[in-house]
């Protein structure tokens, strides 16, 4: 028994190499797949996770079930994604190569001609994402933009912003200054004695 879980069926260079092959593939299909593959998942991007991963897990192990090699092919694969995530940081050409540019959707209120159609968005995906973020419509959009990271970014134009503290604080101090002038003329008008 201890025997099975501790012997490695294949030889540890190729579950390394087996590893590394699979999470490039995949990060290529995501690439080519487009923004939307990594934005916010849906109920059929859900489906495509779980039942990718089950159709690359041979690929991966090959023909080990022993613990020692899922444990191989799982340091291998969080090792090489964290050498990549940590690679992406520190070199911008590198992240604009496999992740992409942002792409901008609604500018000025107004849909970005095909930009949805290229992305595969739908029009209620971008309405959910502009009440979410304090709009009410279209209208209320400066700019829009579908990030690398799937992130979909709304800037409302400067009319339909919600007000900040700083407004609030701002309105406040006025006010304070209007009650205190109003008091000061009502102070003057009063006939005196």
């Amino acid at each position: 028994m201890w025997h099975d879980l501790m012997a490695v069926q294949i030889p540890i260079v190729e579950k390394v190499l087996r590893t590394v092959a699979v999470y490039v593939l995949i990060l290529v299909l995501f690439r080519l797949a487009g923004k939307r593959g990594l934005a916010g998942l849906n109920t059929f991007d859900m489906v495509v996770v779980f039942l990718l991963s089950n159709v690359v897990q041979n690929a991966i192990i090959g023909n080990d079930n022993s613990l020692l090699g899922g444990a191989i092919g799982a340091v291998t694969l969080v090792a090489v994604n964290a050498g990549v995530t940590r690679w992406l940081a520190r070199d911008p050409k590198a992240a604009r190569l496999l992740e992409g540019r942002p792409t901008t959707v609604v500018k000025d209120g107004k849909l970005v001609e095909g930009a949805l159609h290229g992305l595969a968005l739908r029009p209620s995906e971008l309405e959910h994402a502009i009440r979410i973020q304090n709009g009410d419509k279209l209208g209320d959009v400066a700019r829009a933009r579908l990030e690398p990271d799937g992130q979909l970014l709304v800037a409302l134009k400067h009319g339909e912003q919600s007000a900040t503290r700083a407004d609030v604080e701002d309105l406040r101090h006025r006010l304070a200054e209007i009650e205190r002038l109003l008091t000061a003329i009502a102070a003057d008008r009063r006939p005196p004695g």
